[in-house]
């Protein structure tokens, strides 16, 4: 009896210790998360993604998200170097290193990181914008951002976090500064306006111009062009003539002997004629004969009279 009650006994305290076991010894770590278990108070064991079994009201889990995370660096007023004051503001974008040493330090080289990640963007920000006057902060913003997280990184390598990119989110200067450089900006663009009209109305300007000078050049063309064809033809006229008076000399040449002699006395003749002189053609006597010996040609054979 005394055994059986002691089993009773044994059974009835186990069973409460199992279900302690599980609900406090059992733990588990998504993959977005790394696990740090301590013992006693001491750093024991780094534990990645899986279930992890600690011992109840010894072991504790710490676990840390090794996710991107985001952290505001709130509105503040700073100083830029030309003694203008603006309000800025800026988000950081960091993430704490996977492996077993950059996640202990985030736990035992740094108190809080979030807290003091913010609190270092903050002055780490006024540092670098009070070294620029207001302009080139406002232009340079990609500068800004690349600066911001560059210090960041060196300043927080320590505390096992990686900054993976910092930006500026707004800068806003004093209302009055704002409108002056609202009203520079417009001056700017109208600037760049007047300038854009001016290059239109010379290029038109050129273009007219060019079109007048392709259109002298054609009308310049074509008169060559026609006096060229002028010219030809006066020549093909005059080499026409020339034919025409090579042809009558090689007719007379061919049916007349002494073709200048008659064609002197066909000269004389119209001469005569035209002056509406009186010549007496003797019977069986040639006109031109007449004419010529008056002016005193030899005259041309005459044929026989036919019987």
């Amino acid at each position: 009896m005394a055994l059986a009650d002691l089993f009773i006994w044994l059974f009835a305290i186990g069973i409460p210790v199992v279900i302690i076991l599980i609900v406090f010894g059992i733990r588990t770590i998504r993959p977005t998360e790394r696990g740090i278990v301590e013992r006693m108070g001491k750093y024991h064991a780094f534990y990645g993604p899986g279930m992890v079994i600690l011992i109840p009201f010894i072991d504790s889990l710490v676990k840390v998200n090794i996710t991107e995370e985001m952290v505001n660096a709130e509105k503040q007023e700073v100083i830029t170097s030309d003694s203008l004051n603006a309000m800025v503001d800026a988000q950081i974008y960091f993430k704490v290193q996977p492996d077993e040493e950059s996640v202990k330090k985030s736990q035992y080289a740094v108190n809080d990181y979030h807290y003091q990640i913010v609190q270092l963007a903050r002055t780490t920000l006024r540092a670098i914008i009070g070294s620029m006057t207001l302009t080139e902060a406002n232009t340079s913003r990609n500068k800004l951002n690349q600066l911001l997280a560059q210090e960041l990184q060196e300043q927080t390598k320590l505390w096992g976090i990686q900054v993976v990119r910092a930006e500026l989110k707004e800068i806003q200067p004093p209302e009055d500064v704002q409108k002056t450089m609202n009203r520079v900006v417009i001056a700017e663009k109208e600037k760049v306006a007047a300038m854009d009209f001016a290059t239109a109305v010379e290029t038109q300007a050129d273009g007219q111009r060019r079109a007048a000078i392709k259109q002298a050049e054609g009308q310049k063309q074509a008169a060559v062009l026609a006096a060229e064809g002028e010219a030809t033809a006066i020549l093909r006229i005059a080499d026409a003539k020339a034919k025409e008076i090579q042809v009558v000399n090689d007719s007379a040449d061919k049916h007349f002997k002494g073709n200048a002699v008659t064609l002197r006395r066909i000269e004389m003749a119209e001469q005569v004629l035209q002056s509406n002189s009186k010549v007496i053609v003797p019977e069986g006597s040639d006109l031109v004969n007449i004419v010529g010996e008056a002016a005193g040609l030899v005259p041309l054979p005459t044929k026989g009279k036919k019987e």
